[in-house]
């Protein structure tokens, strides 16, 4: 006989327990069924002795069931008691292979041929049991594991952890706990940013990386798995590593399949996408509903509501509104209307290209950590020049971009729909033109910790961000008066390239024409000369290169390669020769470049007989500035040691103009030949102190400099993650007597940084350390002090572009 109930739910983990616990209470025919022989299998897969952590904190828990922070042992042990106490109807070893019918009359078949019937479905599956896969070459060795059970049963052994969500997080904190264990263990981060995990994990991993307990490597991606060793993509090259375990925690998709077999329409076709919901949880299968993991809320407190939620809305409370509901009317308050929440999330969805392909739970979350506002018709949202990581979206109204800073009347106008501010989000610049509305508007605000987390797990979003940002970055590049529309061909064929260093994207010889425009990163152009490789030039971000192939024809006539990890734009020849066709004034543009770097090739061609040796060590010397990080600055500086005599006025100036406290070393950092790179910041494109700043502290300003505000707290995280020693932790000394001063009245300890024991007899022991690093002399005229104080013109601040050519040998 089959078993009937009003609602079936499927999956015991947070959000179908606390459903099965709301049915329990309310006295509902229910079954909750559990493909394991325990319930809540995805806490109960847990690592031993994990800590549960319960956030948002400012969400209050709606739900039969309690939860509070603490082991994953007290929050099972709680839930296995209150399962049983509230008579909660469970079926273990109960796993659902099909779910047929409509509502008031589902069935559900069972893997062993029971069937149960259920006027309602509840899917609360959750997507652990489907992880991501590592698809690199070796990605299928045995000793490559997606789940960590016991962090105790591994001694000794060299451990990496593929992936930065809270999951990779705490497996890696977890082997790395005990000491005694041995474990070395690593965590990789393909980006800088830990978006997708919790600050308090984050945190933590800090603290163990400090301690030299676990080893964080970002910016670094799995090359090839091989027995006992790992290879890597590193932003500096190629490295392997010993690897005895792999723990891959590269987040999970949803059993796909099983879920549009049930008749449940997914938002897109993409892997990660999410299937599509009502507000009240209800799929595109009229009588089945999802909740938790699978509806795209995986934290436990949301899910635990939703259960509640779900329950109640099956058993006709239309009046019961989610648990966040306060808060985000609190959000929405100050907009023009009267409109409910769910009313404003479906306007801002339908409105903003980067939200259409959220859910509405998606939605509620997204805007717990944004800020929606409305701005009158004139209203300035930011000022050229000023600092700020944030995204913004125009879901009513629209903008104007002032692109000319002497003249506010020559304007770009950006619509609804649209995004502006990716460039403070990208790169960490200040903002770059001031923007105001041009009409009354409504605009979302985006953390850049939200809009990274948006791009992380949102794919749809993260292309329309891509899309958009490259759009801009080709019309400012190439100009000419070319519009979006006239882009809209070359923009369909972009592909979006990583590039590790030293790796070639056009080589010398080689048929092609596609052209490559450097989005993150630099390239070096070398040309082969009686058989060895010369050093051309050096492009940084925003150049491009292959037009010579395609307005000429012919082969490559160099090899261009990466200086540093980077990312390219591949642009389709054919649609840019269709382009160049159409649009006269680029084409003069690109022959006009293109004849340039002719130019240099004739030059150095020109020289290769009587001029090799200099050719050759200034090739040399070029390899070596990229070697020692030149190649993602955007302002260096540089000692000519044949006229440097080392009177260390440099050191003094920079001490005497900030605080007392020098911002380089002048004996510190390495040599070729004369040329001298002292440790001093290079003001990278793309800041590694920028990536771990709690209090987003370090900006990047109006010419290109990175600079530290007051608002920096002394953690340490950006000398940590400073690749070049560059930056330093110390208290800033008292304010000295004046040159006079000590001149006169011998006061003081005169010129330069102060000895210790000067400082240290009048600094308070308890005066917090705070971060010190170059910030290019900003606001003092004459600019940056070390190069104003050198008496023999060895200091020299340069842009690596301007340094960094061939062509420099003929001056």
């Amino acid at each position: 006989m089959t078993a009937a109930f009003d609602i079936a739910i499927v999956g015991s983990g947070p959000a179908g327990l606390s459903a099965a616990a709301r049915a329990a209470e309310l006295g509902i025919s229910h079954v909750l069924l559990e493909k394991t022989d325990h319930l809540s299998d995805t806490i109960y897969r847990y690592q031993k002795g994990k800590h549960v952590m319960a956030t948002p904190s400012q969400l209050v828990l709606r739900s039969d069931m309690d939860f509070e922070a603490g082991k994953r042992e007290k929050v099972l042990g709680t839930w296995d008691t209150q399962a049983a106490g509230r008579k909660i109807n469970v079926k273990l070893n109960a796993e659902v292979k099909a779910i047929a019918g409509d509502r008031g009359d589902f069935t559900l078949t069972l893997t062993n041929g029971e069937a149960i019937k259920a006027g309602s479905v509840i899917l609360a599956i959750g997507t652990q049991g489907n992880p991501n896969k590592m698809r690199c070459e070796g990605g299928d060795l045995p000793h490559i594991q997606y789940q960590l059970d016991d962090p105790g049963e591994y001694v000794d052994e060299h451990i990496t952890v593929i992936g930065s969500g809270d999951a990779g997080i705490e497996n890696a904190l977890g082997l790395a706990a005990d000491p005694e264990q041995g474990n070395v263990v690593t965590i990789l981060n393909r980006g800088t940013d830990f978006a997708r995990a919790k600050g308090a994990n984050v945190k933590l991993l800090m603290e163990a990386r400090d301690g030299g307990r676990i080893n964080v490597m970002t910016e670094t991606t799995p090359s090839k798995v091989e027995p006992g060793w790992l290879v890597l993509d590193t932003r500096d090259g190629e490295q392997r590593i010993r690897c005895d375990r792999i723990i891959a925690r590269m987040g999970s998709a949803a059993p796909r399949a099983f879920v549009e077999g049930c008749g449940i329409e997914f938002t897109s076709e993409d892997r990660e996408a999410f299937p599509k919901l009502s507000p009240s949880f209800e799929s595109t299968e009229p009588g089945i509903y999802v909740i938790g993991a699978l509806a795209g809320y995986p934290l436990i407190k949301h899910c635990m509501n939703q259960g509640y939620d779900v329950v109640e809305f099956i058993n006709g409370n239309r009046e019961l509104k989610p648990a966040d509901e306060p808060i985000l009317e609190a959000k929405f308050r100050g907009l023009p209307g009267r409109r409910p929440v769910d009313e404003w999330l479906e306007f801002l969805r339908a409105n903003v290209t980067i939200l259409n392909e959220l859910s509405p739970l998606q939605m509620r979350e997204f805007m717990l950590d944004s800020e929606v506002r409305y701005y009158p018709a004139g209203t300035v949202v930011f000022e050229r020049n000023e600092p700020g990581s944030s995204l913004f979206t125009i879901a009513d109204g629209s903008v104007l971009v002032e692109v000319n800073p002497k003249d506010p009347s020559i304007t770009v106008p950006i619509g609804k729909g649209s995004i502006f501010g990716e460039v403070g989000l990208i790169s960490g610049r200040r903002r770059g033109a001031t923007i105001r509305t041009a009409e009354d508007s409504i605009l979302v605000e985006v953390s850049r910790t939200a809009a990274l987390k948006l791009m992380a797990t949102v794919p749809a979003a993260k292309r329309a961000i891509t899309r958009i940002s490259t759009e801009r970055q080709l019309l400012q590049m190439f100009g000419s008066g070319l519009t979006a529309d006239d882009l809209a061909e070359v923009l369909e064929t972009a592909e979006i390239k990583r590039v590790r260093a030293g790796e070639a994207i056009i080589t010398e010889g080689e048929e092609g024409y596609d052209i490559y425009v450097i989005r993150q990163g630099s390239m070096v152009v070398e040309k082969s000369i009686g058989g060895k490789p010369v050093f051309l030039s050096y492009l940084p971000a925003g150049s491009y290169v292959g037009e010579m192939a395609l307005i000429d024809g012919g082969r490559r006539t160099a090899t261009v390669r990466a200086a540093i990890k980077s990312e390219v734009i591949k642009l389709d020849g054919d649609a840019f020769r269709r382009l160049l066709a159409k649009k006269p004034q680029l084409k003069i543009k690109a022959e006009t470049d293109m004849a340039s770097r002719k130019a240099l090739t004739s030059f150095v061609e020109s020289k290769k007989d009587g001029f090799e040796g200099v050719v050759d060590m200034y090739s040399s010397v070029a390899n070596f500035l990229v070697e020692n990080g030149i190649g993602e600055a955007t302002d260096v500086l540089l000692i000519d040691e044949n006229l440097c005599v080392g009177c260390d006025n440099c050191e003094k100036a920079c001490a005497d103009s900030h605080e007392g406290l020098s911002r380089l070393n002048r004996e510190a950092g390495k040599t070729y030949a004369h040329l001298h790179v002292p440790t001093s910041c290079r003001h990278c494109e793309h800041p590694h102190c920028m990536a771990d700043c709690p209090p987003n502290a370090i900006h990047r300003g109006p010419d290109g400099e990175v600079f530290i505000d007051d608002s920096c707290i002394g953690c340490g995280n950006c000398q940590r993650n400073c690749p070049y020693g560059v930056i330093r932790m110390d208290k800033v000394p008292p304010k000295k007597p004046n040159l006079l001063a000590w001149l006169i009245a011998g006061l003081g300890p005169g010129p330069g940084e102060p000895p210790k024991k000067w400082t240290e007899a009048r600094v308070s022991p308890e005066t917090p350390k705070k971060a010190i690093k170059c910030d290019m002399c900003a606001g003092i005229s004459g600019g940056p002090a070390c190069v104003r104080a050198c008496p023999t013109g060895a200091a020299i601040r340069v842009a690596p572009e301007q340094f960094l050519s061939v062509a420099r040998l003929g001056e």
